[in-house]
């Protein structure tokens, strides 16, 4: 296993207990159900995953928030390509309802 893979698997880890102990297991309208909290946390990985595997997408730069099956993208890319690619990326991850591209473009400073 490389490291790549054993610092995602950790990160899943952490990021998982740590929702279902912060959640309830019913759901309100702002806050996600135990069950809907693992899905939209699995979600969130898979769609940082491809980012790392994309060449064109910087996954540094760009933040995944999962709600419900709503992808939330933001950060900043370099390029129109990166934007829209990252939007078709988080697309065809199985489980997403909705994505909401809100990454914007970098601006050069002279």
């Amino acid at each position: 296993m490389h490291t790549s893979q054993l610092l995602r698997i950790t990160a899943l880890s952490v990021a998982l207990g740590v929702t279902i102990a912060a959640t309830g297991c019913s759901a309100t309208p702002t806050r996600a159900s135990a069950g809907e909290v693992i899905d939209d946390t699995w979600i969130t990985t898979k769609v940082k995953a491809a980012f790392v595997e994309d060449k064109t997408v910087s996954a540094l730069n760009i933040q995944v928030e999962t709600f419900r099956g709503t992808v939330q993208l933001s950060g900043f890319a370099n390029s129109a390509a990166e934007i829209q690619r990252a939007g078709e990326i988080a697309r065809s991850i199985r489980g997403v309802k909705d994505v909401k591209n809100d990454i914007r473009l970098k601006t050069s400073v002279n």
